[in-house]
């Protein structure tokens, strides 16, 4: 078993942050916010809250948004340094590809596995952050070992073609309602942008053929968050901008030059992906992943790690950054966790403390108190697993 020292001599601590960060952000949902929300309508902070616990419903971005896009980004910044300790062990090309062929496939599984807890049968689906970062993988690695410039290629031509294959697909002459979409639905785009509407769009129209090629309970006829499979191509190039950080921070450049390359990176992110969207030439919608949510929120995920590397590993300001490495050294552990032991959890506070334990700052508040132990236990086991210095690695 890998020590914690071993860990942080071949990486850099603010990508164990970084990734704690986002982790949180996801294991937090159990805080429910909305439902203090609700219960206080006039207040503007817990609406605040609320909204940025919840994704943007099609156009736009919530905190909670950047946390699958965050992930992804650091799955590329971590590449370069797991090649390099890889090739360090004189590990051949061959195993290489067979280790990341399998991680992929394990991913994959593993995110079939948690969508189908507590369903009468496997749910085949392919639109989870596990699912899409296994379905892309391969080709990042491919693109990892080949001249830098090729990467940056395809940073350009998969979104481009992407996007193409979008407005090329025409837009199906159905009722929306038929697919899940309310006929008084704000984002109900036209001109190019009607190509990128929810559940009438090339994604959709592949998983309704794709999906229903595995065992169902019933026919696949739409997601009803408008998510797809084919994400997973856009997606790629989100992991290709973290791979780009990540060559630059192995390549142990000055950090002065890395913060210059990561803001600029991050502003010109965000200013694209703007940009396409008020022109109406490709709204930035995550769950189907276009292209100007790539840019937009890849200058979102250079930015934050800009922020985490100038804090932790150049200003060296660490003392607060235990509770997030704590959960970013397990992220696998942290995502089946919160996938899984919520009902254990609240349970077995509930069993040794009362059933009344989660009442104790009143009835409006009970969810909030709930999720408060939920993630306590959630860090705890984390906590326990680091002290341990078990760290799950696929």
């Amino acid at each position: 078993m890998r020590t914690t020292a071993d860990f942080q001599s071949e990486r850099l601590i603010s990508m164990d942050v970084y990734r704690g960060f986002v982790m949180f952000l996801m294991m937090a949902e159990v805080l429910q916010f909305s439902h203090i929300s609700e219960a206080f309508p006039q207040s503007t902070f817990w609406a605040f809250l609320a909204h940025h616990q919840s994704h943007a419903e099609w156009l736009g971005c919530t905190l909670h948004d950047l946390i699958q896009p965050s992930f992804t980004f650091l799955v590329g910044v971590a590449l370069p340094y797991s090649l390099a300790s890889r090739q360090a062990k004189q590990q051949p090309y061959r195993l290489q590809l067979r280790h990341t062929i399998q991680r992929s496939l394990i991913l994959v599984l593993l995110g079939i596995f948690l969508r189908s807890v507590g369903r009468s049968q496997t749910n085949f689906t392919f639109e989870d952050t596990l699912t899409q970062i296994g379905l892309g993988y391969p080709f990042l690695f491919l693109l990892a070992n080949q001249p830098k410039r090729q990467a940056w290629k395809a940073l350009f031509i998969i979104p481009f073609l992407y996007w193409l294959a979008f407005l090329l697909f025409p837009v199906p002459a159905i009722d929306p309602q038929t697919v899940g979409v309310p006929s008084d639905w704000p984002y109900h785009f036209t001109g190019w942008a009607a190509h990128f509407n929810k559940n009438t769009n090339l994604a959709w129209a592949f998983d309704t053929w794709f999906l229903n090629l595995f065992p169902r309970e019933k026919p696949f006829l739409f997601n009803q968050g408008g998510y797809a499979t084919l994400s997973f191509i856009p997606t790629l190039a989100t992991m290709i901008l973290g791979l780009q950080a990540g060559k630059w921070l192995k390549a142990g450049l000055p950090g002065e030059l890395l913060m210059r390359r990561f803001i600029f990176m991050g502003i010109a992110g965000l200013g694209l992906g703007w940009l396409f969207t008020i022109t109406g030439i490709c709204p930035s919608v995550k769950r189907i992943w276009t292209p100007s949510w790539v840019l937009f929120s890849g200058g979102w995920c250079f930015l934050l790690l800009a922020g985490f590397y100038y804090v932790v590993d150049m200003l060296k300001f660490r003392s607060w950054a235990t509770f997030f490495v704590v959960i970013g050294m397990n992220s696998i552990a942290a995502y089946v966790i919160a996938h899984l032991l919520e009902p254990f959890i609240a349970d077995t506070f509930q069993t040794h403390l009362g059933p009344s334990v989660f009442l104790i700052f009143g009835e409006v508040y009970e969810p909030l108190t709930k999720g408060i132990f939920v993630l306590a236990g959630y860090w705890l086991i984390l906590y326990y697993l680091y002290r341990k210095k078990i760290f799950i690695r696929i």
